[in-house]
């Protein structure tokens, strides 16, 4: 079998954190949080048709990222990966590690007109770790190396001792079949999705919480890297130099413009993180090969954010595609690309104007002030809460 590059790079990185090595991970899993609308809008379409891609469609622009190799991870739901993985070797021959989301806890139930993600997050699993590596409910040893046997676990924390005390031990039982079984993991920590009582510093809420948990995890059991928001340079510059032995990895979450994306992976980098995740930034882009690469260049030190940007419209006009945006729109970052201070996550607080404009207000002029979550409607928690994810999931 071929190498993977995944293995070579974290064996690097831990051998020496400045070696350069960094891993880019196309997260083509949304189909475990959005149903139809996952694959994306489909090329075709006309602006009130609201027409997406199928999901023949969405595999085999997996199949096509994953013969470019520019990918060290390819993260997919289980039944994806019963097609790609199991069905047709597709990672047989090349260095790229297929994965699986291995749980999908409630914050992720992105249902149209669902109201889960304004419920503070509970633990779920549909996919089972069996099925992933060999595609039956019970596999022989020897079955193992078959499918996929490395995925995605995700845990939401919600500053609530009962809700996060399940969370934690299902984690727990996670990582013990895991470590039965010759599964690897890497751990995604969103951002609380509807906490219970108020935070007053999210990225610290959360760099404490990984650390606080992983201390008592050891050997085999650990995550070979880390998932996190990207909530600026001071909480990662912080997590990363805590412990060399932890890698740690941002997720790319919703898209903004072209600039966003690459300033944000060289940002990352340059303040500790060896690892990103990006799902519909590389799914909405008008080309995902050419943002592929250039995802890529950056996140090997080839390039600088402008310059990429730059390159990417110049190769966009040469496969006569023309871009979302203008050079110069695509150049600027956007309230999105902007928006680190995760000073979200304060439903109960009492100081709050919630009256109309906190229903249209976005997720960074939210997280200005504090929010209470009492005086508002049904239909604005809601929206609240999905434009938070919106702005967030990888």
């Amino acid at each position: 079998m071929t190498t993977k590059s995944l293995d070579t790079k974290l064996q690097n990185i831990l051998s020496n954190p400045s070696c350069g090595d960094f891993i880019l991970a196309d997260a083509k899993d949304a189909d475990m949080a959005f149903g139809l609308a996952a694959p994306g809008q489909s090329p075709e379409m006309h602006a009130h048709e609201g027409q997406f891609r199928t999901l023949t469609e969405y595999r085999q622009i997996i199949r096509e990222n994953v013969a470019q190799g520019l990918v060290d991870i390819m993260l997919m739901s289980a039944s994806t990966n019963e097609v790609l993985t199991l069905g047709e070797n597709l990672f047989e021959n090349t260095h790229v590690t297929p994965a699986i989301r291995a749980n999908d806890t409630t914050d992720v139930w992105l249902a149209s007109g669902s109201s889960y993600a304004s419920e503070p997050a509970r633990p779920f699993r549909t996919a089972t770790l069996d099925h992933a590596m060999c595609g039956k409910v019970s596999c022989e040893p020897n079955e193992r190396k078959r499918g996929a046997d490395l995925g995605l676990y995700a845990v939401t924390f919600n500053n609530d001792i009962d809700l996060d005390l399940n969370t934690l031990n299902a984690y727990r039982d996670f990582r013990a079949e895991a470590e039965r079984k010759g599964f690897r993991h890497f751990l995604e920590v969103f951002d609380p999705n509807a906490p219970l009582r108020p935070i007053a510093d999210i990225p610290r809420f959360l760099n404490d919480m990984i650390a606080r948990l992983l201390a008592g995890v050891a050997g085999k059991g650990r995550p070979i890297f880390l998932k996190i928001p990207y909530d600026g340079p001071a909480a990662i510059e912080a997590l990363a130099g805590y412990d060399r032995n932890l890698v740690v990895g941002i997720l790319g979450g919703s898209s903004g413009t072209t600039f966003d994306a690459f300033s944000q992976l060289w940002e990352a980098k340059k303040y500790g993180a060896r690892v990103a995740l990006y799902g519909r930034m590389i799914n909405h882009s008008e080309h995902q090969l050419t943002f592929i690469k250039h995802l890529r260049a950056i996140a090997d030190g080839h390039m600088q954010p402008t310059d990429a940007v730059k390159s990417y419209h110049s190769e966009l006009a040469k496969l006569n595609i023309n871009p979302y945006r203008d050079l110069q729109t695509d150049l600027q970052p956007s309230s999105r690309g902007s928006a680190y201070q995760a000073s979200a996550g304060k439903p109960s607080a009492s100081a709050a104007n919630t009256s109309s404009s906190t229903s249209s207000a976005s997720p960074s002029s939210a997280k200005q002030g504090d929010v209470d979550f009492d005086k508002m409607t049904q239909e604005e928690k809601i929206r609240w809460n999905l434009d938070r994810w919106n702005r967030v999931l990888g």
